[in-house]
C-alpha cells in the first residue's frame, strides 16, 4: 500500500463563507470512516495566508515573504494524507471528498491534487493502470 498526499486548493475567500452544516456532517462521517479503516492517516485545514510565510531561494539568496499573498488566485486550504492500494483508488478517495463538497456546498469550487509520496511502494501511473486492467 502506498501513501498519497491530497492537496485541496481553493480561493481563499471561501474561508469567510458560512460552511453548510450538511458539509460538516458528511465530512465528519467521511473522516471517521476513513480513519477507522486506516485509509486516512492525517487531515487538516490550513490557517489563512495572513498567518503564513514563504521562504524563497533565488539566485543563491534566501528571503522570507510574510502573508497574506495577494497575488495568489487560489491557496492550499487543506490536506489529507491517505493510504491507497493504487493510484486509481487514491483518485477515487479524492473524488469522494470533492463529491461531498459538490452535494452539500454547490457554490464551493476547489481542486484536489493527488500526489504519491516519494519512496513508497507506489507504481507509476502507466503501470498502475495496466495492472488494474489486467486484474479486471
Amino acid at each position: 500500500m502506498a501513501r498519497y498526499l491530497m492537496l485541496i486548493r481553493h480561493r481563499e475567500d471561501f474561508r469567510n463563507a458560512q460552511i453548510p452544516q450538511a458539509l460538516l456532517d458528511e465530512m465528519g462521517e467521511f473522516v471517521n470512516e476513513k480513519l477507522k479503516t486506516g485509509v486516512l492517516i492525517d487531515t487538516a485545514g490550513l490557517q489563512p495566508t495572513s498567518n503564513a510565510a514563504t521562504v524563497h531561494l533565488s539566485r543563491g539568496k534566501v528571503s522570507v515573504t510574510d502573508g497574506p499573498f495577494s497575488e495568489a488566485k487560489e491557496v492550499v486550504g487543506g490536506y489529507a494524507l491517505i493510504n491507497a492500494h493504487s493510484r486509481t483508488k487514491a483518485i477515487e478517495i479524492a473524488t469522494e471528498f470533492v463529491e461531498i463538497h459538490r452535494r452539500t456546498w454547490p457554490e464551493f469550487e476547489c481542486a484536489c491534487e493527488v500526489r504519491p509520496i516519494e519512496g513508497d511502494e507506489s507504481e507509476s501511473p502507466a503501470s498502475s493502470v495496466a495492472s488494474e486492467r489486467a486484474s479486471s
